[in-house]
């Protein structure tokens, strides 16, 4: 193995600390979709301000994020910030955590998973027909199994091209707001539990 690759291999401790707590990863994932200030995040998250700007300020000291314009605002001095490192480990990065660093970081997302589709619910975000549930049950073998993996991987590189084209298209876009659907993708492919 390179030097390079051997490098490659190891997951940034700044990461780790970045995505170890739940509102860190929210406020990243606003930034990698568009420049906003803590107040604007706050609003969004349904979190204090005083919370949201402790974590903008941990984000910006690991280089997760960074200030790209001030604004005054009503007599102060607002904040614009954008993100630097996208809110997730590949697959391969994820393999080499330890196994109580994967636990945490699974645990934190499926609360949010499930705190985002009650929301969702609540909400009307499975009434429209295009929307999709899926729970299959599979039985594989070893190639199966590694197959399902390398197609999961796939799903996500995909999902994120077409978010990339959306963006693209609507950068482009003159005549008005354009109409955007706010999605969220949820994949989980597991090994079931005995019986």
């Amino acid at each position: 193995m390179s030097a390079t690759r051997k490098q490659t291999s190891v997951v940034d401790p700044r990461m780790m600390k970045a995505l170890s707590h739940p509102i860190r990863q929210q406020i990243l994932q606003i930034l990698n979709r568009e420049v906003a200030s803590p107040n604007q995040i706050a609003q969004e998250i349904h979190e204090s301000l005083g919370t949201v700007s402790y974590h903008v300020k941990t984000l910006v000291d690991l280089g997760a994020i960074e200030l790209v314009r001030t604004q005054p605002v009503r007599g102060a001095l607002e904040h614009f910030y954008t993100a630097t490192m996208r809110a997730e480990i590949d697959a391969d990065h994820f393999s080499k955590l330890p196994l109580s660093a994967r636990q945490h970081l699974f645990d934190q997302n499926l609360q949010a998973i499930w705190t985002h589709v009650v929301d969702a619910a609540a909400d009307g975000g499975f009434e429209d027909s295009k929307e999709q549930t899926c729970w299959t049950v599979l039985e594989l073998d070893e190639e199966g199994y590694r197959g399902m993996v390398d197609l999961a991987e796939e799903t996500v590189r995909r999902a994120k091209e077409l978010e990339a084209e959306s963006a693209e298209r609507l950068a482009g876009m003159s005549d008005g707001p354009p109409r955007t659907h706010s999605t969220e993708l949820v994949l989980m492919h597991f090994r079931r539990a005995p019986g």
